[in-house]
């Protein structure tokens, strides 16, 4: 029997119809991102949203993402859904990251933090660069020195470096901020970088600079938000996403996070304001 119009799908149609190993399917069990139901045989049994899942993992896992950070990602995207359907979203590999795209916005998983919609000359999400392109990158990077490569060749060549060197990118995102401090790409794909590998204090020194430099951005005071909660500094995160919705009062996300974090210092009344206001903005 074919898969296609079933509203569940066994072990066996999962690997006989998607190519997916019961290895992968057992991992995403055991980290409590599938949950099977016995058939009538006591046969697991998967929904359609399970194999979505089970699908992404296994495409995240070709393009060589770790497993145990496909698992964490994965796990993070769950939480951060709550009753949105995993299946109404798209998740990919770009450079070293696992990034959500939806209709109007991106997101890197990890981190929580928002990147600046990509041109159609970038990455999409989904591709993953080969060894050979991110080398031939790096071997323009003389060319375009003596060139006098302005700031968004700069930007493009660390998104492309991302993938095989991060401190190589790092270095291409601050020679872009170098020659446009009110470019601001290069700061947010940066303070992504800095924020995943623990560097929290440059992050937020970085954001303060770009809103220094560039100020009405809603992003960049969005991810200032979003650093500073990792730093545990749960008021100040609330001044950014309050500046973010002054900007942009019809970002769900900065309503999001500022109801959670309203909610968590006790109120309770602002926390309901805001998740209302998520509710409405986030269709």
């Amino acid at each position: 029997m074919s898969a296609v119009g079933k509203d569940s799908f066994t072990l066996k149609d999962i690997e006989g119809t998607f190519g997916v190993s019961r290895g992968t399917v057992a991992s995403l069990t055991r980290a409590g991102l599938l949950e099977p139901i016995k058939g009538s045989r006591g046969e697991r049994q998967f929904s359609f949203q399970d194999v979505v899942l089970i699908r992404t993992a296994d495409s995240l896992k070709k393009a060589n993402v770790p497993p145990r950070r496909v698992t964490r990602a994965l796990q993070r995207l769950k939480a951060w859904s709550h009753d949105r359907p995993l299946s109404g979203v798209r998740i990919a590999a770009i450079g070293n990251g696992v990034v959500v795209s939806e209709a109007h916005r991106q997101w890197e998983i990890e981190t929580g933090q928002l990147l600046m919609e990509l041109q159609p000359s970038r990455s999409q999400p989904g591709a993953v660069l080969s060894i050979q392109s991110a080398r031939k990158a790096e071997d323009r990077a003389d060319e375009r020195d003596n060139a006098g490569a302005d700031a968004g060749s700069w930007f493009q060549l660390g998104c492309q470096l991302e993938a095989q060197d991060m401190r190589k990118a790092e270095q291409a995102y601050r020679r872009a901020i170098a020659i446009a401090p009110d470019y601001a790409d290069p700061y947010l794909n940066l303070g992504c970088l800095l924020t995943e590998a623990g560097r929290l204090q440059e992050a937020e020194s970085l954001y303060r600079d770009a809103v220094a430099a560039i100020g009405d951005e809603p992003l960049l005071h969005f991810n200032l938000g979003v650093t500073l909660e990792d730093l545990e500094r749960y008021e100040d995160a609330l001044r950014s996403y309050h500046r973010c919705i002054d900007i942009a009062p019809d970002m769900a996300d900065a309503h999001f996070n500022a109801a959670r974090l309203h909610e968590q210092l006790g109120d309770a009344h602002r926390a309901i304001r805001h998740f209302n206001q998520y509710r409405k903005y986030c269709r």
